[in-house]
């Protein structure tokens, strides 16, 4: 049974506030749900992931290209060619996609993202659900240990997000050459190149915004201002990621949608469904 301490209300939920509180916990918790849900299916289709140059986020790097499946990118841009068969080793039940090996990078950036951890213990384990509205009751309470003792990983997650968006950026540039040939390939302008490279400006940030980074360009300094009379050039670093960071919680909401949006248009344009106007006329 729930007790008063200091005339306030210990049973869950309970809070003086008046405000319409449990809507952002709602919106947030359904919304990443929605990106899961979409990016687990787009995952599993192992297919229509490639078009003339454009390569989908949620399948780059392609580290390997089964080549008996259908709507399959060519074999020159997996970083390792074929899909290997030897041993028998990858599960019958399982389809073989590329993005299986590459979204565990990404997710757990985002997973140990400070602001990711604000909402998903408020939306999913209501600890608590919003600002002076009581929590879930926990017996001991064990902060970020036991299942969550991975947080822990964040700092080196963020050279993960950081070699990511070196590979998206090369991506976006071989969106501008006719089949993705760099090299060889016409170069042009598609409404799929502007699309990719908006992705990787917007991942970049939320990525140079965050916590992590801002703590690697500033954090070692005990004193911005000791430099001789001059501002050190790790104080101005670190005021522009302040910048990005600032809007952190902006930054990881648009572009997570982005990236999400990037592959269902490349995935439309794979099918016919819709076309991609751009310079080359195909």
């Amino acid at each position: 049974m729930a007790e008063d301490v200091g005339g306030h209300s210990t049973s869950f939920a309970s809070t003086g506030r008046v405000d319409r509180w449990w809507i952002e916990p709602l919106v947030t918790g359904a919304g990443f749900l929605g990106f899961v849900v979409y990016t687990t299916w787009a995952m599993l289709q192992a297919g229509h992931y490639w078009s003339d140059a454009y390569l989908s986020p949620l399948y780059s790097p392609l580290f390997f290209i089964d080549e008996s499946l259908e709507y399959q990118a060519p074999l020159g841009h997996a970083w390792f060619g074929a899909w290997p068969t030897a041993w028998n080793w990858w599960p019958d039940w399982l389809p073989k996609s590329p993005a299986i090996f590459i979204l565990a990078g990404p997710l757990a950036f985002r997973m140990t993202c400070y602001y990711y951890r604000k909402f998903y213990y408020r939306s999913y384990f209501a600890s608590p659900l919003a600002c002076t509205v009581t929590a879930l009751p926990q017996k001991k309470y064990k902060g970020e240990t036991a299942l969550f003792v991975f947080q822990n990983i964040h700092r080196y997650t963020l050279y993960v997000a950081i070699g990511y968006i070196l590979i998206l950026s090369y991506d976006a540039l071989m969106s501008f050459f006719k089949g993705g040939d760099v090299l060889n390939g016409e170069f042009g302008v598609g409404v799929g190149s502007l699309v990719l490279c908006m992705n990787v400006v917007l991942l970049s940030g939320y990525t140079f915004g965050c916590h992590a980074f801002r703590h690697l360009v500033g954090g070692r300094g005990d004193c911005f201002s000791c430099s001789a009379g001059k501002e050190h050039l790790g104080h101005k670093t670190w005021k522009q990621v302040s910048r990005l960071n600032a809007r952190h919680m902006m930054w990881a909401w648009i572009s997570m949608i982005w990236v999400a949006l990037t592959d269902l248009y490349i995935m439309l344009v794979s099918k016919g469904i819709i076309t991609d106007l751009n310079t080359w006329g195909s």
